[in-house]
């Protein structure tokens, strides 16, 4: 399952213009261009898998999606094995995307970890407009 990712507003958080909903967590391109877009979350594996339960995979996939469209090309997306051992993982993925006045990115998370995950605080999500 891909669960879009929402990071609530917090002091110290940085944005400029208009582009960035923090309700829905996505960015808007409040015009057509080049957008280099970057997230980086930090995820903490709220416990660990217990023996005999089925391991469905140990791995997460991070994605930055265009119109919510997962499935095609319209996105950035980068995978990690998780180790057995420890609890904290930071993930990034950054890259370029062409979006339309009016479409949205957004952040999601793949979980195929087979333990429950929990984003932390200072994970972030940035869009810059590269050119037209």
């Amino acid at each position: 399952h891909i669960f879009p990712h929402r990071q609530p507003e917090r002091e110290g958080m940085f944005h400029r213009g208009t582009g960035l909903n923090l309700t829905t967590g996505q960015y808007t391109a409040p015009i057509a261009g080049y957008y280099t877009f970057t997230a980086t979350l930090h995820i903490v594996r709220r416990e660990q898998r217990r023996k005999g339960q089925p391991c469905r995979g140990n791995h997460l996939r991070v994605l930055i999606c265009v119109q919510s469209h997962c499935q095609h090309n319209s996105n950035l997306e980068t995978m990690s094995q998780l180790e057995t051992s420890g609890n904290l993982f930071t993930i990034s993925v950054t890259g370029v995307l062409y979006l339309q006045a009016g479409q949205y990115a957004s952040v999601f998370v793949d979980n195929a970890a087979g333990s429950p995950l929990t984003v932390q605080s200072g994970s972030d999500f940035s869009a810059i407009l590269l050119g037209v």
